[in-house]
């Protein structure tokens, strides 16, 4: 019988208190793993908390506040959450934002700009730095990013976020060969097309995406791609960037 065999091991999800983040830490504490998320909004920290609690009352759920672009707050969650589950197996990095969309490149101002960069780039960058010591000492530890298919394609008007996801893309991959070889710690990104959560409402500016004529991915949909890249039985994988599109990335504009 195939598992995911994370029962035991402790997981954090950082942007882990609503969306693929959230729907991560539910799938890891089902799965019987100590689970550690960090949210920015300590109210939605605490409701995320006492729906994990409740959902998996035998789970060991922590959770701490933190800016994952801002170092000190960030390191400060990350020790204590590390602290009170007994260590760190797999991390997860999921805190993202959108970004203004539908301006041009001339009407971008460098500070949005550089907002989305912070957040989304940065903010893996901390993130991954922050818990290295703590993988090191990890079984089978693992360090998943959520990426974007909008790191491979484009439309106008995403310039800001286009730019982070690709940026994502390549720091998959330049981490995974830094962090394999010497230390065991496998990296990859999973890197969706629309996914039905709370930012992608937001950013689109819509309430719902019932009846829309493309394809939209579920969190839960997503966070399955992100356990099983976690999982010790995809030991083989490593600095991949695994597209969840539908297909669409593979389509040529041939008129067949």
């Amino acid at each position: 019988m195939i598992t995911l065999g994370i029962t035991g091991r402790n997981v954090l999800v950082a942007g882990g208190t609503s969306g693929i983040g959230l729907a991560v830490a539910e799938g890891a504490a089902g799965e019987g793993a100590g689970v550690g998320i960090i949210g920015r909004s300590p109210e939605r920290l605490q409701n995320a908390l006492t729906s994990l609690r409740t959902a998996h009352p035998g789970a060991k759920v922590v959770g701490a506040t933190a800016d994952v672009s801002d170092e000190a707050s960030l390191n400060a969650a990350i020790e204590q959450i590390t602290a009170e589950l007994g260590g760190l197996d797999h991390v997860v990095s999921s805190a993202g934002i959108a970004g203004l969309l539908g301006q041009e490149v001339d009407e971008v101002a460098a500070d949005e700009f550089l907002d989305v960069q912070r957040v989304n780039v940065l903010g893996p960058f901390l993130t991954a730095k922050a818990v290295l010591p703590h993988l090191k000492k990890g079984t089978a530890p693992t360090f998943t990013l959520i990426g974007s298919d909008s790191g491979f394609v484009a439309v106008p008007g995403m310039l800001a976020y286009n730019a982070s996801k690709g940026a994502i893309v390549q720091f998959t991959r330049a981490l995974s060969v830094e962090l394999h070889a010497p230390h065991g710690i496998r990296v990859n990104s999973v890197c969706p097309s629309i996914v039905d959560t709370p930012l992608a409402r937001e950013a689109m500016e819509i309430e719902s995406f019932e009846g829309v004529d493309y394809p939209v991915s579920t969190a839960e949909h997503i966070a399955w791609l992100v356990l099983s890249l976690m999982s010790p039985n995809s030991i083989a994988v490593n600095g991949v960037s695994l597209v969840a599109d539908y297909g669409f990335h593979a389509r040529s504009n041939f008129p067949a």
